[in-house]
């Protein structure tokens, strides 16, 4: 099931793969890559899903996986586990194949409290440099 939540993304077509992120949240999703920004809605039914998004590039850079920007990108999933597989196609590029796993991300683990002391400086614990020979 599509929870609400950040997942991985890593898309691809037969031109080329990528990665980014994605928000999901109450039927809306949002995200980025190093170049395209993308939002829109999706639809849950048990394990299964569909979705439609827009993309839009926000920096300069290499082509896109589609070879074009500003896209309508619409997408049918199922969940295997944690992890979702999705297949669709661009509305522009009906004709190349769209592929996506959406993984969930996991928060990181908590900074250690400021209040710790510091591990103290030992200089006998570092490595000694070999010594050089005198000609």
């Amino acid at each position: 099931m599509l929870k609400n939540g950040t997942y991985a993304a890593w898309f691809r077509t037969p031109l080329a793969d990528g990665t980014g992120i994605v928000h999901v949240a109450d039927g809306r999703l949002w995200g980025s890559d190093a170049i395209m920004l993308y939002s829109g809605t999706y639809e849950v039914d048990g394990e299964r899903f569909s979705a439609v998004l827009t993309t839009r590039r926000h920096s300069e850079g290499h082509a896109t996986v589609f070879g074009t920007d500003d896209l309508v990108v619409r997408l049918d999933g199922v969940f295997s586990g944690a992890i979702a597989i999705c297949k669709g196609r661009a509305d522009a590029v009906p004709d190349l194949a769209f592929e996506v796993t959406l993984m969930p991300s996991h928060e990181a683990p908590p900074e250690p409290p400021p209040d710790l002391p510091m591990p103290k400086f030992d200089p006998s614990k570092l490595p000694k440099l070999p010594k050089r020979s005198s000609r």
